[in-house]
This record gives C-alpha cells, structure tokens and sequence, in this order.
C-alpha cells in the first residue's frame, strides 16, 4: 500500500513538473519582447560594487530577444547569447525527456 502511495506521489510530481516545463517557455513567449528591458532594477553585484559590468550583464534581455527571434537586438545585450541559449534550449530539452519517461509517456528504445 505504501508502495503505491508512493508512486502515485511520483506520478502528481512528475506531472507539475510537466505543467512548469511546458508552461513557462509558454508564459516567456506571451510576455512582449521589451518585458525586462526596463534598468531600474540592477542585481549584478559587478555593477553595484564596482560599478562596471560583467560578462553576464544583460544575458536575460540578450537571451529574451533571441527567443523572439530579435537577433540585432539580442546581439546587443550580450553576444554570449549564442553560447547560452543553445545550452539552455537542451538543459531544457533533456530534463523534459526525463520527465516524460518517467511519466511513462515515451520509450527508451
């Protein structure tokens, strides 16, 4: 019985992983292009401290034009885009591999 209990608590976690992985890339493409263009608010330690920027600043702008397909301006933000955006696209891709398998949704063959 716990044994059953327990894979039908995996089986509710796997499937709101599922929910957030096909979710969230959903909810970035609905915001508009400019959403975190705005400076008001700086978080980069290099800029508050030393007041000059470092290798990530203006990656999340950089990546978020990309992904609407605003490569001029995402080259702009930060060129590092190529480079992270790949890498995340399959970071992103290989944990929702995992998922459906686990869900039992897709086969290892």
């Amino acid at each position: 019985n716990t044994k059953r209990h327990s894979k039908s608590r995996n089986l509710i976690f796997y499937k709101g992983m599922l929910m957030v992985y096909v979710l969230v890339p959903i909810s970035i493409f609905l915001l508009p292009v400019n959403f975190f263009d705005s400076d008001t608010t700086v978080v980069c330690l290099s800029r508050q401290l030393l007041d000059t920027e470092c290798w990530g600043c203006g990656l999340t702008r950089s990546v978020m034009h990309a992904l609407h397909g605003d490569f001029s301006g995402a080259w702009n933000y930060n060129k590092l885009f190529i480079v992270v955006l790949p890498l995340l696209m399959g970071v992103w891709a290989k944990n929702l591999w995992k998922i459906l398998l686990r869900l039992g949704w897709l086969s290892k063959s």
